[in-house]
């Protein structure tokens, strides 16, 4: 978390030069805020014509301001994790399936989701999967998180190639309402 660090260890990797750069150490416990300004200070030490790796940093308002420094690829176990306990990524917030309020609801799990879980389950039944401890709970429930986070990045790549990326990052920070 030391910028001239960071800086540093940048240089000696292009004296050695590489097709893309990873970077780490940024999430692994440490306060958004601090994520956040390394994000912002690392992508300007690296080629912007060469992929930009963000390691481990999954949260979907993480990965927009990522985008927006400049950063090109993540991973993270989040939202196969997430899923497999009860929790679910939706472009109204978060969702944990295994509350009682969820017994008789009869809606999707996102009613702006188009994935599969979506469009054949309700709340209700996804629940009850749950709760009776059935694979396939954990099977859609991360179908739906791995859907919901292919079209934020399909959304950020569309964004990009239009050069609206400074305005729509922030618009998708705002709909999401989705907090780390």
């Amino acid at each position: 978390m030391h910028p001239q660090l960071r800086a540093a260890s940048a240089q000696q990797l292009l004296d050695i030069g590489f097709e893309g750069y990873a970077v780490g150490g940024v999430s692994v416990g440490e306060p958004q805020e601090l994520l956040y300004e390394m994000a912002a200070i690392t992508p300007g030490l690296l080629p912007a014509d060469k992929p930009r790796y963000l390691m481990g940093v999954g949260y979907p308002a993480d990965i927009i301001h990522a985008v927006l420094h400049g950063f090109d690829m993540f991973d993270c176990v989040l939202p196969t994790r997430n899923a497999r306990n009860g929790q679910v990524f939706t472009w109204a917030g978060e969702l944990s399936i295994k509350q009682e309020i969820y017994k008789a609801d009869d809606r999707p799990l996102d009613e702006a989701c188009d994935c599969y879980t979506c469009q054949h389950y309700s709340r209700a039944y996804l629940r009850h999967l749950f709760k009776a401890d059935e694979i396939l709970a954990a099977v859609l429930l991360t179908t739906h998180n791995l859907h919901f986070y292919q079209t934020l990045m399909r959304k950020l790549r569309d964004a990009i190639a239009a050069g609206t990326i400074t305005t729509v990052g922030p618009a998708l920070l705002q709909q999401l309402k989705v907090k780390r």
